[in-house]
């Protein structure tokens, strides 16, 4: 109608113009534009410094998401932290931590493994009490168990040896002296390295699952071995939204031999997901396991850091395979 009407034409031609002046103008223009870098400003700030918090979806910082029934995919790389539940926090700070990393990935607490009480842990305490040159540990966890019976008044003269830094850590944050620590964390430079000779007495409180490296090599030396079973490493059970994350996940961070059984035995046999691992113990048992090797990333000495980047480099190789060409 405004066409047979001049002065209606004239209105609207006369709007139209000063809309298109003020989209021009500058005041238009920056105002745009700080609009956009405030956008990007806030979203760059809930990714750096968050992670969805375990249950209700909202943020959190410092601890790692667990997975639950109510988590949906996230379309950034999948990174599964396996140890048992509570136990994923340093990797998840580390990994948070480096700003190149935290930027690609989703990580989501997902245990396969939980501990139990094992068959010799009542007799525990009462051994302690006998002389003995050594104590071994070779575990955060079997740190954790030696706290709950040590008593620093009547043992305090009891050397420790700690199989790495993380079991010296633990021990020491539990008040417990080391005497000792191995060049690597492996239980095999713990038997090459450990001073003694015949006849010296070492009690190894262990997990029921540990291999006998460790007694049978320091039995070989001379040294009289008494292993107690203290504490059991079992299966965790997962959910159904667990065992779907699974299917669906990229990398998986595995720290013991256990672990990978657990994930295997949840996850269906799911062997395509690339392996990080703390150190070359997880990795061999991944070979033998029957993952690709060309799958399988760790460092050459056990530890957080190393561990972040054997993560980086699956990450790094995850992105040049899916990168179009």
């Amino acid at each position: 109608r405004y066409r047979s009407d001049p002065s209606v034409a004239h209105l609207m031609s006369e709007r139209v113009r000063r809309m298109r002046v003020f989209y021009q103008s500058r005041f238009y223009t920056t105002l745009m534009k700080e609009t956009v870098i405030t956008v990007l400003f806030l979203t760059l700030v809930g990714r750096a410094g968050a992670l969805r918090s375990p249950s209700q979806g909202t943020v959190t910082r410092g601890n790692p998401r667990l997975m639950s029934s109510k988590d949906e995919h996230v379309p950034m790389i999948s990174v599964a932290m396996t140890r048992e539940e509570g136990k994923n926090t340093k990797l998840f700070k580390a990994m948070r931590d480096d700003e190149s990393l935290s930027q690609l990935i989703d990580p989501v607490e997902l245990p396969c493994i939980a501990h139990a009480d094992g068959p010799d842990l009542t007799r525990l305490r009462d051994s302690l009490l006998e002389p003995w040159d050594y104590v071994a540990i070779t575990s955060p966890e079997a740190a954790r168990v030696l706290a709950k019976a040590w008593d620093s008044s009547t043992m305090s003269s009891i050397k420790v040896a700690a199989v790495g830094k993380a079991t010296e850590k633990e021990l020491k944050s539990n008040n417990i002296d080391v005497m000792f620590t191995p060049s690597k964390a492996y239980a095999k430079t713990l038997v090459e390295e450990l001073p003694g000779s015949t006849g010296t007495r070492l009690l190894y409180p262990a997990s029921c699952r540990a291999p006998g490296t460790l007694a049978d090599g320091l039995t070989e030396r001379g040294f009289n071995v008494v292993r107690l079973n203290t504490y059991d490493t079992v299966t965790a059970e997962w959910t159904d939204a667990q065992k779907e994350y699974a299917r669906q996940c990229q990398i998986a961070c595995f720290a013991s031999p256990s672990s990978i059984k657990g994930w295997l035995k949840n996850s269906g046999e799911n062997k395509l997901v690339f392996a990080a691992c703390i150190g070359q113990t997880s990795a061999n048992a991944c070979i033998e396991l029957g993952w690709d090797e060309s799958n399988i990333f760790h460092p050459e000495s056990p530890g957080i850091d190393g561990w972040v980047d054997a993560i980086k480099q699956a990450v790094h190789k995850l992105n040049s395979v899916t990168s179009p060409v």
